[in-house]
């Protein structure tokens, strides 16, 4: 709550970070500078990325040149079926790392942008969920690079005798970013069952009730993220998300503990008879 006129400023956790009351001409400049900051950020990070997609392009080639050398070198190949789509591959490349590594400069202007209709709690939580989610994100991804190699050489060995594999690359590129997304963002969603019982959605006992259905989720899941014949890749997958369920739920377990501690600290004497 913002202090009126004739009444003393709101002081504790619900009190904004700091009152700054704008029109909406000035929240539409303030946006505009934000995002060609973020822009400029973007592009910063992309002419980087773009000078080092040759080892980027090596590293998510090995796959085929592993098929190459054990089957002849004319059974896999990456294929550019059109005049640019070499230089397409590359910005796209660009575009995906630049993301990454411009992502310091564009999550502050967010962060900066919505900070002053924070209240300090809600900057709290905030801070907290960002904390524990980019690492986790990036954890995904690594899980992500692990399991392509895998995934690749086993689809590979379906290929029928007499068989070739031209990959092409716009699509090929496609399948490893996807996956390694798809694997990171899979990493981040326990950290949402965490923020829905700090903000006092749902209790750290539904949460845990619910990890039958969270084991088959994961299962279900590692099952569609990786090759049904992968089955090392699968477990290892499902282990990690039933790993990250459960250490959600014991957080919000402890959390809704010292909640109901500090309930019982706030009660007048003889208001709990």
């Amino acid at each position: 709550m913002v202090a009126t006129a004739g009444s003393a400023p709101v002081n504790g956790p619900e009190a904004p970070k700091r009152d700054k009351r704008m029109s909406l001409g000035q929240h539409l400049l303030e946006l505009r500078k934000r995002l060609i900051i973020a822009a400029i950020a973007l592009i910063l990070g992309m002419v980087v990325a773009f000078l080092i997609t040759d080892p980027i392009i090596h590293w998510i080639t090995g796959p085929i040149r592993e098929i190459a050398e054990r089957r002849g070198d004319d059974f896999a190949k990456l294929n550019f079926g059109t005049v640019t789509s070499a230089f397409d591959l590359r910005m796209r490349i660009a575009f995906s790392i630049g993301i990454f590594l411009s992502a310091p400069a564009w999550l502050w202007q967010i962060w900066a942008f919505i900070m002053p209709g924070l209240t300090r709690k809600e900057v709290r939580y905030t801070v907290g969920f960002v904390a524990a989610a980019v690492p986790l994100f990036f954890a995904g991804c690594y899980v992500g690079v692990l399991i392509v190699p895998h995934v690749i050489e086993l689809m590979w060995g379906f290929t029928p005798e007499g068989g070739v594999n031209f990959y092409n690359a716009a699509e090929y590129y496609d399948f490893v970013f996807k996956l390694m997304i798809v694997i990171g963002v899979a990493f981040v969603l326990p950290v949402f069952l965490v923020a829905l019982n700090l903000a006092g959605v749902v209790s750290g006992r539904a949460i845990l009730r619910g990890w039958r259905v969270a084991v088959l989720v994961a299962t279900a899941f590692a099952a569609l993220a990786t090759p049904a014949a992968d089955v090392v890749s699968m477990l290892m997958l499902a282990g990690m998300l039933v790993v990250l369920f459960f250490a959600a739920a014991g957080l919000s377990l402890l959390f809704d503990r010292r909640r109901a501690k500090r309930d019982a600290t706030l009660l007048p004497p003889g208001a709990g008879s």
